[in-house]
């Protein structure tokens, strides 16, 4: 069975059309059961839980308790092999979800998976990268990303070197929607709670790695993804000043840089083979 966990704050609007996304494009004969984390939580996003969906399962909280605890949360409160972790602005494709459960299922090596992301114009989506360096982010929140001979540090990042029409092999996945294994979690563990809300969907995967589970992009399952980059605005490293979700998102990153140290990990990705 398949558990199917949306991580949701302060987005009811975006939250029923997941929910309806789900609900409409998974097929009677698919085992699956549907939780709610809902952080900060407020009356009109449980009604649209327990007033216009059955069978889905709410687990509410009257403060922010960041992505990362809403996820184990989740994780905790599920019961199937496999869990699929949606931020609520996500919408189904049909046979998406079954399609990616079907290839992780039949494919042992593998600990974590995630489609590709589209925007509603249909263009794709950055949501599988290379680890972090320092200078990853300072380029990216910088003029200096847009200087051709370092713009390649960025490029390295996004994996421009790689056809990624296939199924890939990749270092992380955008936490935005991802599955997991269950199994692989008796031996990876849970989310780090040290991270609020950033990161820990990148060490989250450096974890799966070093544990020997991959880390696998499946092009062949397709979501819609209202993705806003909220801690990202237009000022550069200026932001951090205005914005607090830039400030987060500095602050986890401080974080993982102290647990693993300023050099970024190179593993053997080929060496499970499942890109086959």
């Amino acid at each position: 069975m398949l558990s199917i966990a949306v991580i949701n704050y302060k987005n009811p609007a975006l939250l029923r059309l997941c929910l309806k996304s789900i609900q409409r494009t998974l097929s009677p004969n698919f085992s699956y059961e549907i939780l709610v984390v809902d952080s900060d939580s407020c009356v009109e996003t449980r009604n649209v839980v327990t007033e216009e969906f059955s069978g889905i399962k709410l687990i509410s909280f009257k403060y922010n308790i960041g992505y990362t605890k809403g996820v184990n949360e989740a994780i905790g409160n599920s019961t199937g092999e496999y869990l699929l972790i949606l931020n609520p602005d996500i919408v189904i494709l049909k046979n998406t979800i079954e399609k990616m459960n079907k290839y992780i299922d039949s494919h042992s090596g593998i600990g974590m998976v995630g489609p590709k992301l589209l925007n509603f114009d249909g263009t794709t989506q950055n949501s599988c990268f290379r680890f972090y360096s320092l200078l990853t982010i300072l380029y990216r929140r910088s003029f200096f990303g847009r200087i051709p001979f370092l713009k390649q540090t960025l490029d390295n990042f996004l994996l421009k070197d790689k056809d990624l029409s296939k199924i890939t092999e990749v270092e992380w996945l955008m936490g935005s929607a991802i599955m997991i294994r269950r199994e692989a979690l008796k031996k990876v563990g849970i989310m780090d709670e040290r991270f609020f809300l950033y990161m820990s969907d990148v060490d989250w995967a450096r974890r799966f790695w070093e544990n020997g589970y991959g880390v696998a992009y499946f092009p062949e399952s397709e979501f819609y993804h209202y993705h806003q980059r909220t801690s990202k605005g237009h000022l550069g490293l200026l932001d951090i000043f205005f914005k607090k979700e830039t400030r987060q998102h500095i602050k986890d990153a401080i974080k993982y840089f102290n647990k693993y140290g300023l050099s970024r990990p190179v593993y053997n990705l080929n060496y499970l083979s499942y890109a086959k």
